[in-house]
């Protein structure tokens, strides 16, 4: 039923959103340094590797400069019109092609780049291996602003790995444990409530027993 969701969701959105998504395509090849897409290898059910599409938004080496595979507050490496894409999520559109040819679900743990699957506890990612990783979830809900937290920290990669790893794995081995039609539905609704208002606290309500944050990132 999910598969089936998860089909019917993407190609009604890649149709629907398409009058939308061709502008920001033109705009990418005519401004920054002229890249549409960006492919980044993620990991994908079973551990597999696949090839995660999203809109440019930032210069092309950026992996290998700065912050590397994380992006804090200010980060430079964000272009101009990439600034708005990320804030407003529509960098992340391009993946409803994952989602259409079954390398993802609208619904399911965040695809993780390589370099931080590899960070994620064994037994955390036998069970992340399990299902589909999904445009949206619980984790990306919780770390909507993720930058925020990675702000003004001296090491952000440090703290990155030693406290939000750590806390997005609980938050993603919960979802699994508790993966329903219902809650599919839920996240899905809550995530584009939290898009248009992002500062509601509606996730403490709508979703009961998700692990508490820790003081670290208070």
């Amino acid at each position: 039923m999910k598969r089936f969701l998860d089909v019917a969701l993407s190609f009604l959105a890649l149709v629907v959103l398409a009058p939308f998504l061709l502008p920001v395509v033109v705009i990418l090849r005519f401004t920054g340094e002229g890249e549409v897409f960006y492919i980044q290898e993620r990991a994908g059910r079973g551990g597999n590797s696949f090839g995660l599409y999203k809109f440019a938004t930032m210069l092309k080496n950026s992996p290998n400069i700065g912050a590397g595979e994380i992006t804090v507050r200010g980060d430079p490496r964000v272009l101009p019109f990439g600034q708005f894409l990320r804030k407003t999520k529509l960098n992340e559109l391009p993946q409803l092609w994952n989602i259409f040819i079954g390398d993802m679900s609208v619904v399911g743990p965040r695809p993780m780049v390589l370099n931080t699957y590899a960070h994620y506890p064994e037994a955390a990612r036998q069970k992340l291996n399990t299902i589909r990783p999904g445009l949206t979830g619980i984790g990306s809900i919780v770390f909507r602003d993720e930058e925020r937290y990675l702000a003004d920290r001296d090491e952000p990669m440090e703290f990155y790995r030693e406290h939000i790893i750590p806390y997005k794995s609980d938050l993603e081995l919960w979802f699994v444990e508790n993966n329903t039609l219902w809650l599919y539905i839920k996240i899905i609704f809550v995530t584009a409530w939290v898009v248009v208002f992002p500062s509601s606290t509606i996730v403490d309500k709508a979703f009961d027993g998700i692990p508490s944050i820790p003081d670290s990132l208070i």
